[in-house]
């Protein structure tokens, strides 16, 4: 590869500005260069909120306007402010690949308005409506390497997803999982209001989310069974989401099919954050969710915490950053399968 893939985001909400940011300050950066984004925002306001972020600090770079372009670091990012797909010159980009993050688009007919609209390929920041929208969702650490570059259209599954799959993979493979009960306690989303008013058909989410803790619906289980099919009628979930702006935590409850202790399951997750430290992450000291705030690992499990009862029913709490991990691995996915797509078209 001569140059670096070009890259494009679509939508420039909170995860792809940490994208952007994972960008600037992964290893993997060098492999990407970001030249166009779409978002309806003002131009003005994506610079600001570029260079400002509550939850991720200050950028560490430069962050300037030259016309109709967002520089960082001087290198310029052409801005469009369309609502379609259509109304962007995707082909006029020349890009290997856009990520799509404005969380509208989740069945085929319209994802596959982007292909048409010029896009090479398209990196999904969500799960997708069923199997049949995508041809492939990927999570790092876990089946990455069944892309061969064939693909247009992938989903990168969700923060939630990402972080529960590879320690329940991990977890069957050493012991079998007969069922898992997966409770997420969530930071709050731009889907709830900071006070109480009529934004969702979801009576919950009309709620303040700044003042309750507040149960929502999920389809995380389903997710789970599409990655681990092995599982499938397995699996149930509920998801809380808390008055915390970032970080979430995945209380995890499984029953075995075979005697284990706490040791034993500490044992396997430390052995996996050494085999894949950039996907796991382990600790054993007392911590709180901000300990946790921009930290890139899908997972992080606090050993302090993991229980047995009667041999085999086992509970283990997984921390993650539900905006800065999946960035992270957004970009990995991205750079993976254009990498992969790439070697694909070589004669």
């Amino acid at each position: 590869m001569n140059r670096p893939f070009r890259l494009a985001i679509n939508g420039y909400g909170r995860i792809g500005r940490s994208l952007l940011r994972a960008i600037h300050a992964s290893p993997l950066g060098a492999q990407v260069e970001i030249v166009a984004i779409n978002e309806p925002a003002a131009l003005e306001t994506m610079a600001y909120l570029t260079r400002y972020d509550s939850t991720h600090g200050v950028f560490p770079g430069d962050v300037a306007i030259d016309d109709d372009h967002l520089r960082v670091d001087g290198r310029p990012i052409r801005i469009s402010h369309a609502t379609t797909p259509e109304d962007v010159d995707w082909r006029a980009l020349d890009l290997d690949l856009v990520v799509e993050c404005s969380g509208r688009y989740s069945k085929r007919p319209d994802l596959e308005r982007f292909l048409a609209a010029g896009c090479p390929r398209v990196l999904v920041s969500q799960p997708c409506a069923n199997a049949e929208a995508i041809d492939r969702t990927i999570v790092q650490g876990l089946n990455q390497q069944t892309l061969d570059g064939s693909e247009r259209l992938v989903s990168n599954a969700s923060c939630t997803t990402n972080a529960v799959v590879p320690v329940l993979d991990r977890l069957h493979r050493a012991f079998g999982v007969d069922r898992a009960f997966i409770t997420t306690l969530h930071s709050v989303m731009n889907d709830q209001p900071l006070i109480d008013g009529y934004n969702h058909p979801d009576l919950r989410r009309t709620r303040s989310a700044m003042q309750s803790i507040i149960p929502v619906s999920t389809g995380l289980a389903h997710g789970v069974e599409r990655l681990l099919p092995e599982l499938r009628g397995r699996v149930d979930a509920k998801a809380i989401r808390v008055p915390i702006v970032n970080v979430s935590t995945i209380d995890l409850t499984v029953t075995l099919r075979h005697d284990v202790d706490a040791a034993g399951i500490n044992a396997l997750m430390a052995a996996a954050a050494a085999e894949l430290p950039d996907i796991f992450g382990y600790c054993d000291h007392p911590s709180a969710s901000i300990d946790f705030n921009h930290d890139p690992h899908s997972a992080v499990i606090d050993a302090s915490v993991t229980r047995c009862n009667g041999g085999r029913l086992a509970n283990l709490l997984i921390w993650f950053d539900n905006e800065w991990a999946f960035a992270n691995r957004l970009l990995d996915v991205a750079t993976h399968w254009c990498a992969v797509a790439h070697t694909a078209r070589r004669p």
